[in-house]
């Protein structure tokens, strides 16, 4: 039995909705069937959880400042992007779309904010006043309309919206194939020759489906581990 079929199977007791709607956010009990499944059926994965034992399942609260925060991740290190969300949380305690819209350039710049990050939330900030972008529905959407929906806005790409997804939303199959951690990790696991593009990601996941997001936090685990 190969391992997508195994891991299909496996997970359908008890998990049958993380296998059909795509709405059904991760518990800890389906968190940990998957990545028992996972590390039976695929022995570099075993090895992760032997070595390391199970990850955290990071989440995040869903919400507005949550997308803040993973915009400010973009292309910078997890410890600056606290620092500047911590700085935001100091200076706007609840942060909310209209109390962030009242921050100043100057504000926003001592805070931590790029002029570009300064553009891309006052914009979200406005989507989700106007109702364009329907934050508080997300979690009745699929995979596939979640993501539509976040990625119309101007500055959330395909990693951000990954991120909120899997995050956030907790979707159990949301594979984060833009990340510059989940690539290097999953290139030392794998004992690859070179780092794998996005695509290559994409294609070797397919067999850690239906829990792609539960093996996105193995690597994570690991990456962090390994003080890369």
């Amino acid at each position: 039995m190969n391992s997508v079929v195994a891991i299909h199977q496996r997970l359908s007791t008890g998990t049958r909705t993380m296998t059909s709607t795509g709405t059904e956010p991760l518990t800890q009990k389906t968190f940990n069937q998957a990545l028992a499944v996972l590390g039976d059926s695929d022995p570099d994965l075993g090895g992760v959880l032997a070595t390391l034992g199970k990850p955290p399942m990071w989440a995040r609260e869903p919400g507005f400042p949550t997308l803040v925060h993973i915009i400010l991740e973009q292309q910078v290190s997890l410890a600056s992007a606290k620092a500047a969300f911590d700085r935001l949380r100091q200076a706007v305690p609840t942060i909310t779309p209209s109390k962030f819209l009242k921050l100043d350039d100057a504000t926003l710049k001592n805070i931590g904010f790029s002029r570009q990050k300064t553009r891309y939330c006052r914009i979200l900030a406005c989507a989700v006043t106007d109702g364009s972008l329907p934050l508080d529905r997300l979690g009745e959407m699929d995979d596939n309309s979640a993501r539509a929906e976040l990625v119309r806005i101007t500055g959330i790409g395909r990693w951000t919206a990954d991120i909120y997804c899997l995050m956030a939303l907790r979707r159990p199959d949301i594979w984060p194939s833009g990340d510059l951690a989940l690539c290097a990790a999953v290139q030392r696991v794998k004992r690859l020759q070179s780092r794998p593009t996005p695509e290559e990601l994409d294609a070797l996941s397919e067999r850690w489906k239906p829990c792609r997001a539960v093996t996105a936090r193995l690597f994570w685990h690991h990456y962090l581990s390994s003080g890369d």
